[in-house]
């Protein structure tokens, strides 16, 4: 009984229980991608426009990829502080937004009010993220990579985890999807408390043997959630073609509650192993030590030198010189990555090509309903826009890293293949091909996914680790910019111009109190022509960013850790391995 208790307090306490509540965290954590579901309703209960509702997804997506704020407070407080503080936010600004949309309120709020509340809502994915992914890295830093692409796999599978909850509880809701953005309110905010006091920083030793281990875990849980992407596929395949009643769509989430619970079977692996070491076995475990970096000694200065440079220089050369980047690969200040020609065409790539899909997948409710869907094929956009969007974080982690080692394939090269990839599913959604959608939905999940490790690697690659964590949240305001440029001004203004012609202008919905609806080809077909030329357009910049790095990727980029891992270590992290 003492050692089953002991065992039960280790496993609690472990690296692995941690990990795996940040993988339930992540499967909870992407309730932004399930927009298409409910924002019918929205518009319908509100009295919006395509404009105004596509300004309400505009600021869903500023709220998701916003998260600058958040590494700031995690860097003063615990995790369990930031993932409270996300918590707080998803259940706050989801209710006030269900309840906006139920009447529950006594006015009906305006629009900059509802922005807000999905804004708030949304963000709390930014202090998911933050408190559960970082702290997952610092525990696991020589699997961040292998780590990284789990976490966000899990949270592209979580669009296609909600589509099931919601089959379940409501049965498809006979068209009514309001009681879903109550479920996004409090669910993904319950997952967080109940694994508060579970993601902690973790210190642990490493020993070669213990480094193949805990490749193989992960292996496991990559196996388990590809297990899980395949039954969401044929489950979606099944709930298409046939007709399920609501206790048979309770079985299927019941599989997918048992599927998420199967991980938890490799941590009582993984700690039984450790809980059975010998003392001697954990003797010869390394140690974690600080490491205090030697000063090297001040050259002495020559007579020349006396007289700093700066002395001298007038404020323009001191400008030119702080601006003046180190080679690619070195730790770039904020200021130089920020003003240099590489970052600039990556999050010109990123605005136009990233913002492109993401207009799609916002707009997936609409247009299935203007090309004649029904609300469960709708639905089942969503999730297999979830499930490729997991397959292409996974696959182009993964593909990326191999191409670049053995053949030293620009990761901006990838990103330009992918982003043409796109081009056929939004030509399909311009052309409402019968049936197309489906397919569209394939293409552009997994392309919207595939973009993302790519992108995020070659902030990394190109600018250094030294201030990674501010420019990646620099590259991800780049996709609420090109939501609001595509989605809002464009997408949005062509709809309810067609709209309006449809329906005889804005006097009958002003007469009627109704939103405009677009029924027809003629929607999104120009908006979605646009989509495709700016989509070539992003890669062809992402191409000659390839070609302008070629050299850099052409040589080993890794070189300077492999020749002094122990010393980047000890200057890094001030932590390093005997």
């Amino acid at each position: 009984m003492a050692a089953a208790a002991a065992f039960a307090a280790q496993v609690m306490r472990g690296r692995w229980f941690m990990a795996y509540g940040s993988f339930l965290i992540m499967s909870a954590a992407g309730a932004t991608y399930i927009f298409a579901i409910y924002s019918k309703d929205i518009k319908a209960t509100l009295g919006y426009t395509q404009e105004q509702l596509n300004t309400v997804g505009f600021f869903k997506d500023v709220g998701a990829n916003v998260g600058i704020h958040a590494g700031l407070v995690a860097e003063v407080t615990p995790p369990w502080l930031v993932l409270a503080i996300g918590a707080a936010m998803n259940l706050g600004g989801y209710l006030m937004l269900y309840l906006s949309v139920t009447g529950r309120v006594r006015a009906t709020p305006p629009l900059w009010l509802v922005c807000i509340y999905i804004a708030v809502g949304a963000n709390s994915q930014a202090f998911a993220n933050t408190g559960a992914l970082v702290t997952c890295v610092k525990n696991f830093p020589e699997s961040r990579g292998v780590m990284l692409g789990l976490l966000k796999g899990f949270v592209g599978l979580s669009g296609a985890i909600f589509t099931q909850l919601y089959l379940a509880f409501y049965g498809g809701g006979g068209g009514d999807t309001r009681p879903l953005i109550l479920l996004v309110g409090w669910l993904p905010a319950a997952v967080s408390v109940a694994f508060l006091g579970t993601i902690q920083i973790i210190r642990a030793p490493r020993s070669p043997a213990a480094a193949r281990r805990e490749y193989r875990a992960f292996c496991g849980f990559l196996y388990v959630s590809l297990a899980l992407a395949a039954y969401l596929m044929v489950a979606i395949i099944l709930q298409k073609r046939l007709h399920f009643t609501r206790a048979e769509y309770g079985v299927s989430a019941g599989i997918v509650f048992a599927m998420l619970l199967l991980p938890f079977a490799i941590v009582l692996r993984e700690e039984a192993a450790l809980f059975k070491k010998t003392p001697e076995e954990n003797a010869d475990s390394p140690a974690l030590s600080v490491v205090t970096a030697p000063a090297k000694p001040a050259p002495e200065p020559s007579p020349a030198s006396q007289k700093p440079a700066t002395a001298t220089a007038t404020p323009m050369e001191r400008v030119l010189r702080a601006l003046r980047p180190p080679p690619r690969g070195e730790d770039y200040t904020i200021l130089q990555a920020l003003v240099s020609v590489d970052m600039l065409l990556l999050f010109t790539a990123t605005v136009f090509g990233v913002g492109g899909t993401l207009t799609a997948i916002d707009n997936m409710g609409q247009i299935g309903e203007s090309l004649g869907y029904p609300q469960r094929s709708i639905a089942t956009f969503v999730s297999l826009i979830s499930i490729w969007n997991y397959l292409g974080r996974v696959s182009a982690g993964f593909a990326s890293e191999a191409l670049l080692a053995r053949h030293g394939i620009p990761r901006p090269l990838l990103l330009a293949v992918v982003l043409l990839v796109t081009v056929p599913g939004h030509l399909l959604i311009a052309f409402g091909v019968p049936g197309s959608l489906y397919a569209a939905s394939v293409l552009i999940g997994f392309c919207f996914g595939a973009a993302q490790p790519l992108i995020l690697a070659s902030v990394s690659e190109l600018f250094g680790l030294k201030y990674y964590s501010t420019l990646y949240n620099f590259c991800g305001t780049a996709s609420p910019v090109g939501s609001y440029i595509l989605n809002v001004r464009v997408a949005g203004r062509m709809y309810d111009r067609e709209a309006a012609r449809q329906g005889g202008g804005h006097a009958v919905a002003a007469v009627t109190g109704k939103a405009l609806t677009c029924i027809g080809v003629r929607c999104y077909r120009q908006s979605f022509l646009v989509m495709t030329a700016v989509t070539m357009a992003a890669a062809a910049v992402s191409a000659a960013l390839a070609w302008r790095t070629r050299v850099f990727y052409a040589g080993d980029i890794y070189a300077k850790f492999k020749a002094g891992e122990t010393q980047l270590g000890a200057d890094s992290n001030g932590v390093a391995k005997e």
